[in-house]
């Protein structure tokens, strides 16, 4: 599978098919193989891309903890678009996949043809609520520090990481949020949203709806039996909820120009 060098830092990725582009991003200490089940469908009718986000999986965990923040995720997004010759695709991801999506919107509306929020919270408005995200945010970067990849829940076990140092320092750098700009940034997004929630994951559903009212337009699928990794629960009723959508999307050109 081909790497994405950002500045040193070799990004892991892999592309499925032909068509409009889809560029899915994975949750916070899973990996690009978290999508397995969805390749055959999703590759059927779309160039889709799929990648480890930097200290998960495949791409390098760098040493230095300024490697992670969420600026350079956004930034490691649209240097994938670019290399696989993307101008725009559909954006989407799962819980910090699915926050980063959202914040890729806000850096790049451009970029953006529609959006596929997953098991996602949109950050907070509140400092106090901010702030307590991100101390659990620290936690769990001490929890990998402390006891490797022990650390990782049950449904994440069939994932692979060379270590927990990259999970850790994505912890401290990627997870925490400094302000309310992407959660403010909902009732301005133009593209055709959906939103997707397992029923089973309590911590999101409230954030599901929000997302679903805030977002103009944006439609919203609770899928039964499922937790947090939607995908991986109920994988054919997760392919039923976003096959319709992505098959109603205007096609439209999003090759980049020669240079």
């Amino acid at each position: 599978m081909p790497k994405l060098n950002r500045n040193g830092v070799n990004l892991h990725y892999e592309v499925h098919g032909t068509g409009p582009t889809l560029l899915l991003t994975h949750g916070y200490s899973l990996t690009s193989e978290m999508w397995k089940a969805q390749i055959g469908a999703l590759s059927q009718r779309h160039q889709l891309v799929l990648w480890d986000m930097r200290g998960h999986g495949q791409s390098d965990y760098p040493e230095d903890p300024g490697a992670y923040s969420e600026a350079l995720t956004i930034a490691d997004m649209a240097a994938l678009l670019d290399a696989v010759g993307a101008s725009s695709a559909i954006v989407g991801g799962l819980s910090l996949g699915g926050y980063m999506s959202l914040a890729f919107y806000r850096a790049h509306p451009e970029r953006v043809r529609a959006l596929l929020i997953i098991d996602t919270g949109p950050g907070f408005k509140k400092d106090d609520a901010r702030e307590a995200w991100n101390q659990r945010a620290h936690q769990t970067g001490e929890r990998f520090e402390r006891d490797g990849l022990s650390g990782l829940s049950s449904e994440r076990l069939t994932v692979t990481h060379r270590d927990a140092s990259g999970l850790a320092r994505a912890a401290y750098g990627m997870l925490p949020q400094r302000d309310a700009r992407v959660i403010e940034s909902l009732p301005h997004i133009k593209v055709p949203s959906l939103v997707v929630v397992g029923a089973d994951d309590a911590p999101f559903l409230a954030a599901s709806d929000y997302m679903a009212a805030k977002i103009p337009g944006a439609e919203k699928i609770v899928i039964p039996a499922a937790g947090h990794v939607v995908n991986i629960d109920q994988p054919q009723a997760f392919a039923g909820a976003l096959l319709p959508f992505l098959d109603k999307l205007p096609h439209g050109s999003e090759t980049l120009a020669p240079a």
